[in-house]
């Protein structure tokens, strides 16, 4: 059993968000700070997700940082995510359980010519631990704290847009902060 454990872990990267002060895509309300990224090819996607590129599934995985500078704790359990469009077409964030159905499934590959057929099953790549486990999770923020992760979109990325973050809050008021509108260019 602990061989397994140690093989599991091996398989697994470190992946480490930068801050979300630093990176290019940030907005910030009542000190509370939001950083967006897309990924889409490069070292920066298999660092995140090995030698799964979720965008070659036409699934746009984007990293989201919330940085919480202010004295309240921030709730997440109501946020709201939306990719939107130069010309106003929004999608809607995919939960992270949901993303291995991204891909439609296919006939099965009935082998060799033979009497007897014989179905080859192929192994879904999207249903990979990293999409989960790599997934923003994260309730709440509490002062000083920071929490980040990936937000998933079946769209192809495209010049002028947005992400759009509602329904982030207070946890001891309920009071809503005001939206996030993040250019992704």
């Amino acid at each position: 059993m602990s061989i397994t454990a140690a093989l599991a872990a091996d398989k697994q990267q470190a992946f480490h968000a930068p801050a979300a002060a630093a990176m290019a895509h940030r907005q910030t309300v009542a000190k509370v700070t939001v950083g967006a990224e897309t990924y889409v090819a490069g070292d920066k996607v298999r660092e995140a997700f090995g030698k799964l590129v979720p965008y070659d599934y036409d699934v746009l995985p984007v990293l989201v940082v919330i940085q919480n500078d202010s004295t309240e704790s921030i709730r997440l359990d109501g946020m709201n995510a939306e990719y939107v469009g130069p010309h106003g077409s929004r999608v809607t964030a995919t939960p992270s359980a949901e993303v291995r159905y991204a891909r439609a499934p296919r006939r099965p590959n009935m082998g060799s010519p033979s009497p007897i057929p014989i179905p080859i099953k192929k192994k879904n790549p999207l249903d990979a631990w990293e999409i989960e486990g790599r997934a923003l999770a994260a309730q709440m923020v509490a002062p000083g704290m920071t929490a980040s992760g990936f937000l998933y979109f079946q769209t192809k990325t495209e010049d002028g847009a947005t992400i759009y973050l509602s329904g982030l809050t207070e946890a001891r008021t309920g009071k809503e902060l005001f939206y996030f509108e993040i250019p992704l260019e």
